[in-house]
C-alpha cells in the first residue's frame, strides 16, 4: 500500500506551498495539490512543515576511537536520514581497499540511517597519486587531508596536497581539508605545558584562531596554484571566512562547511568547574563569541554552504575517555557528539532567532550537504523520483536537550540544556517509518549504501585553466 502524506507545508530551499506528498516502493512518486486518498495509507501532516530528511556530510563513525555505525539511529531520531562517514585509511594500505573494508565490514547491516563515505588520508605516502584515477570508480569523489597533527601518520605536507590537487582535479575529485598550522599548535603546546597549563583551556591557547586563518589561506593559494576546486571543513573564525570570502570573489571555486557547535558553543564553556570543559575539547577548538557572530555572518551571507555536525563521539565519554586528561590538557581526546541534535540547534539557533530563513535551513542541512556529496537528488530533496526520506516538522514543540533523550552512546550531550524549538514528529526513510517524536520506532541496521557521483557542486563553477 502506498503512503499519502497530506495538509502539510513543503518546504525546499526555494518554495514554501501546501501539497500532498504520494510514497511509493521507497520513491517519491507525486507531489501534487490534491492526490486521490483511496486506497492509500493516509499521513494527516496539518500544522507541520515536511522538509527532506537531513544529510549530515560530516561524521566521524568508528575512526579516533569514537562509537561506530552501531549508534547512527541516533541521527534518525533527530530527523536526520543520511550520513557520510570519512572512511579511514589503514596503515600500510590504500586509501581504496581501506574504504571498502569500512564500509563492508563497519556500516553494512549496521547502520540505520543511509549512508555514503568520503575518503580519509591516514597514511600519508606518495603512493596515494597512483590511486586518485581509480578513485572515483571505486565510490570516492571527496578525499580529505589534515594539515594539523604533525607527528601522526596522517598528517599530510603541502607539497603532497599540491601534488594531490592537480591530479583530483581531471577526475572530479574535491579535496576536503582541515585547516590548521600544526606546527604553531605544536609549539604552542610545548610552551603551555612549560608554564604548567594543565586545564581545558590550554587546547584553545594551544590552537587559536591564528592557526586556522594562516592554514585557510595556505591552503587557498595551494589551490589557486593548481587550480582546483576545494571544501574546507569546519570553519570556526573570523579570518577563516574572510578568507574564503575573498577567494570567492576573486572567482576561485573555494566552498566551505561549518558545524554546529561552532554555532552555539564558545570559550567559557572550556572553563567550566569539575574538569567539565573537557566535553567542548574538539578540533578545531571552540572560539571566543565574536568568532561564533561572524561564523553565522558567513552562513547568512552564503560565504559557508553547510552544516554539519563533525560528530565524534569518543568511545568511554566523558568518565572513561576524557577524564584521561585531566592532569594534561594535551591529552584529552578530540571529539564531540552531535549528529542526533544538529537540525534542532540550528533551527533554534537560526530559524528562531531570525539569523536564516526556513529556506536557508533546507539548504544548509539537506540540499547542499546532498550535493556536496554527490547524492543529490537521490537525497536532500523533495522531488519525484527522489528517496522517500521525509521529516515531518512540529514547529510548535518547546523543551530541552538533555543526554537523558541521547541516542548517541556517550554519557554527556554537548548542548545539554539548550532550548529546543521544534521536533523531528515523523522520520521516514525511503518510505519507512524510523523515529517519531524523539523515539525511535523503526528497526536498526536498514541503512543502505548510497553511491555518489564525481563533479559535485564544488565543480559549478570551475573552469579549468589553460
Amino acid at each position: 500500500m502506498a503512503l499519502l502524506i497530506k495538509n502539510g507545508t513543503i518546504v525546499s530551499s526555494t518554495a514554501e506551498y501546501q501539497a500532498d506528498i504520494l510514497i511509493e516502493d521507497e520513491k517519491i512518486k507525486a507531489i501534487a495539490e490534491h492526490i486521490d486518498p483511496a486506497d492509500h495509507e493516509l499521513v494527516d501532516a496539518s500544522g507541520k512543515y515536511i522538509f527532506p530528511g537531513g544529510v549530515d556530510e560530516h561524521v566521524h563513525m568508528g575512526p579516533f576511537d569514537t562509537y561506530g555505525f552501531e549508534t547512527s539511529h541516533a541521527a534518525l531520531v533527530g530527523g536526520t536520514t543520511t550520513i557520510v562517514d570519512f572512511a579511514p585509511q589503514d596503515k600500510g594500505d590504500t586509501v581504496i581497499n581501506s574504504f571498502h573494508r569500512h564500509k563492508d565490514e563497519k556500516a553494512q547491516g549496521i547502520a540505520s540511517p543511509d549512508f555514503s563515505f568520503h575518503g580519509m588520508v591516514m597514511d600519508t605516502s606518495e603512493a596515494l597519486l597512483d590511486e586518485i584515477p581509480k578513485m572515483v570508480e571505486n565510490g570516492i569523489v571527496n578525499l580529505k587531508f589534515f594539515m594539523a597533527y604533525n607527528g601522526t601518520p596522517f598528517h599530510v605536507e603541502d607539497d603532497l596536497i599540491f601534488k594531490a590537487m592537480q591530479i583530483c582535479k581531471d577526475y572530479g575529485i574535491t579535496p576536503w581539508v582541515h585547516c590548521e598550522n600544526g606546527d604553531m599548535i605544536e609549539v604552542l603546546k610545548d610552551e603551555l605545558v612549560e608554564e604548567g597549563v594543565t586545564k581545558p583551556i590550554g587546547h584553545y591557547l594551544s590552537s587559536p584562531p591564528t592557526v586556522e586563518d594562516e592554514a585557510v589561506q595556505r591552503l587557498i593559494y595551494l589551490a589557486k596554484l593548481a587550480d582546483s576546486p576545494i571544501f574546507i571543513v569546519h570553519n570556526t573564525t573570523a579570518g577563516a571566512c574572510a578568507n574564503i570570502k575573498r577567494a570567492q570573489n576573486e572567482g576561485q571555486s573555494v566552498y566551505g562547511e561549518t558545524c554546529t557547535h561552532y554555532l552555539a558553543i564558545d570559550t567559557s564553556y572550556l572553563e567550566k568547574d569539575n574538569f567539565e570543559g573537557a566535553k567542548w575539547v574538539c578540533g578545531p577548538a571552540i572560539r571566543p563569541k565574536e568568532h561564533i557572530e561572524a561564523v553565522w555572518k558567513a552562513i547568512e551571507d552564503g560565504t559557508l554552504m553547510s552544516i554539519g555536525s563533525d560528530h565524534a563521539a569518543v568511545v568511554g565519554g566523558f568518565e572513561k575517555a576524557k577524564k584521561r586528561g585531566i592532569d594534561d590538557f594535551t591529552k584529552i581526546p578530540n571529539g564531540v557528539p552531535g549528529m542526533q541534535d544538529r537540525l534542532y540547534m540550528v533551527w533554534t539557533q537560526g530559524v528562531e532567532k531570525g539569523r536564516i530563513s526556513k529556506q536557508d535551513f533546507v539548504r544548509l542541512c539537506m540540499e547542499n550537504p546532498a550535493k556536496l556529496c554527490g547524492i543529490y537528488p537521490q537525497k536532500g530533496a523533495l522531488l519525484p523520483g527522489s528517496d522517500a526520506d521525509i521529516l515531518i516538522w512540529d514547529p510548535s514543540y518547546e523543551g530541552k536537550i538533555s543526554v537523558e533523550n541521547s541516542y548517541e552512546g556517550t554519557d554527556y550531550n554537548t548542548f545539554e540544556g539548550f532550548e529546543q524549538k521544534g521536533i523531528a514528529d515523523k522520520v521516514y526513510l525511503r518510505g519507512q517509518l524510523m523515529a517519531e517524536r524523539g523515539k525511535l520506532v523503526g528497526e536498526k541496521g536498514q541503512g543502505k549504501y548510497i553511491r555518489p557521483k564525481a563533479y559535485t557542486v564544488c565543480y559549478d563553477k570551475y573552469h579549468k585553466g589553460e
